[in-house]
């Protein structure tokens, strides 16, 4: 959990509201492209992009622009803009492309903010389902909902009882350690798929371990107030707070007592040190 001080309240409401603000703004341009069968072009890294990215992210871009003119913002789709201010937006238009592609809606879109590097501001909104978390540094993470529910992670201090999550085995192919398998075995059970959608329910008390790689800073930056918010820790595969370097390895755990063990069998293999 990080040290840093909260952001003052009235900052805080005002920083919310612009994110809100572009969520809003995003999820109006994304909703009329799910379903209608848009293109989709490869990146550099052969993943896809979509007409509903890159608008979504121009947006936003806009939104924040007009309110918060000195802040930096850094998206995927189209870089940084004003870099070496202290607060920087950071975004992911559409988190999960693939699911948006086929018709599932468990993307979202994802709008962290960092104060001199460290996330202190974070939404995850499901456009299409009216789903949205709220996560500011030193308040409890809220959720928005046409459906009943309350943000806060469950208790589950053992392994052997936990839900582990995980979008794509073919992520796990990528991983720097040979032991996510292990993590598998000792878990109750796995479920595929999820992106971004999976943390939100791991902040709702549905899911109890997501353990991830290949993560770049606009996958997991708006996560890790939306976790921490709601009682659980997020850091990379060693126990280490995530920041710009990173090595892309992602764990978020919704009872903090599941992450010694977690970190000693992804790196070791084993759910104990020796």
């Amino acid at each position: 959990m990080s040290l840093a001080t909260p952001l003052p309240p009235h900052d805080a409401d005002r920083l919310v509201a612009a994110a809100m603000a572009a969520a809003d703004v995003a999820g109006c341009v994304i909703r009329p492209f799910f379903r209608m069968g848009v293109a989709a072009d490869d990146k550099s890294d052969q993943s896809p992009v979509t007409i509903a990215d890159r608008t979504a992210e121009r947006a936003i871009r806009a939104v924040l622009a007009e309110r918060l003119p000195d802040h930096a913002v850094l998206g995927e789709e189209f870089g940084l803009e004003r870099g070496g201010a202290r607060y920087c937006w950071v975004i992911d238009p559409v988190d999960g492309t693939r699911a948006f592609l086929t018709g599932r809606p468990i993307f979202g879109t994802l709008i962290a903010l960092l104060q001199d590097g460290e996330p202190v501001l974070g939404i995850i909104d499901q456009p299409v389902t009216g789903e949205r978390w709220i996560g500011v540094r030193g308040r409890p993470t809220r959720y928005e909902s046409r459906w009943p529910g309350t943000a806060g992670t469950r208790e589950c201090p053992e392994i052997g009882l936990a839900e582990l999550s995980c979008t794509s085995p073919e992520m796990i192919a990528d991983a720097p350690t040979p032991h996510w398998d292990a993590l598998r075995r000792h878990a109750k059970r796995v479920t595929w798929g999820g992106d971004c959608y999976s943390y939100g329910l791991l902040a709702l008390g549905q899911v109890d371990i997501i353990a991830e790689c290949t993560m770049k800073i606009w996958d997991w930056a708006a996560l890790v107030p939306v976790i921490e918010g709601a009682g659980g820790r997020v850091t990379d595969w060693h126990g280490r707070p995530l920041h710009a370097d990173s090595d892309g390895t992602v764990l978020a755990v919704g009872d903090p007592a599941l992450l010694p063990g977690v970190v000693s069998l992804l790196t070791t293999g084993s759910p104990k040190h020796a």
